[in-house]
């Protein structure tokens, strides 16, 4: 995949090298997205429109830290969707990872999640985030033990996971209508990398067969369900639908 590869760390090439070599990634001076190496982490940046700044994962600090200590937990939507409950901590697949944001929350709530990332630049930046995550005194021990990433595409790649688990997530990128700050921000960098989930219909089937339990399908409120199939069961909440479907018994 082309993009503009820039390091700000002072270091040389060598550590651009790696990342390229590592992700299958092709440095293109004249792309207008750029994947940059910053003395504190990787991030996305669009260099068009500067203002934007930079996107990057961070399980550590800010928005996540913050939802991690004062958020609803297992209170969250999410939390409820795939079907947390007293002593019940499902294993999860999260097929459609993005920047990471739910399969944490579940993650900090004790699930075991595994998140599927087609997009080598953004699975570079999860690599990046949950290497500092891994690291850090608070909560390194309990997120290497409970969040992973898998470099793949869910499309391919959902019939042969194993161990199977209870509840695959889905979250498939649909064109935002809100005009929240972050939002508008974050979802115009990263369309700009990965553009709408034109394919994502054809997650549901696989997703419905490797999941013993559940399928979680997070839906914008005003979007169709995934592949026009209809649920009656949903956890609603402002904004957004948790469309749940049944998996397959083993």
């Amino acid at each position: 995949m082309k993009i503009c590869l820039l390091d700000e760390t002072g270091a040389g090439d060598g550590a651009l090298s790696v990342l390229a070599a590592r992700w299958g990634l092709e440095h293109d001076e004249d792309n207008l997205m750029a994947l940059v190496l910053t003395p504190e982490h990787l991030e996305l940046r669009k260099r068009d429109e500067p203002k934007l700044g930079g996107i990057f994962v961070d399980f550590v600090g800010g928005a996540m830290a913050h939802r991690r200590k004062f958020g609803g937990g297992r209170g969250e939507a999410v939390a409820k969707a795939v079907g947390i409950k007293g002593s019940y901590l499902p294993d999860v697949v999260d097929a459609t990872a993005g920047l990471g944001r739910d399969a944490f929350v579940l993650a900090s709530v004790g699930c075991h999640v595994r998140m599927l990332e087609r997009n080598p630049v953004v699975a570079a930046l999860l690599d990046d985030g949950l290497a500092r995550g891994y690291a850090d005194a608070e909560i390194g021990g309990w997120l290497q033990e409970r969040l992973q990433l898998i470099h793949a595409s869910s499309l391919t790649t959902l019939a042969d996971i194993t161990p199977r688990p209870q509840v695959v997530y889905l979250d498939p990128m649909f064109p935002h209508k809100q005009k929240s700050a972050l939002v508008k921000k974050e979802m115009r960098v990263f369309q700009s990398l990965v553009g709408p989930d034109l394919d994502a219909d054809g997650l549901l089937e696989p997703a419905r067969l490797l999941a013993t339990k559940r399928v979680v399908v997070k839906r914008p409120d005003y979007a169709p369900p995934l592949a026009e199939v209809a649920t009656t069961n949903a956890v609603v909440t402002k904004g957004h639908r948790f469309d749940i479907y049944a998996g397959t018994a083993e």
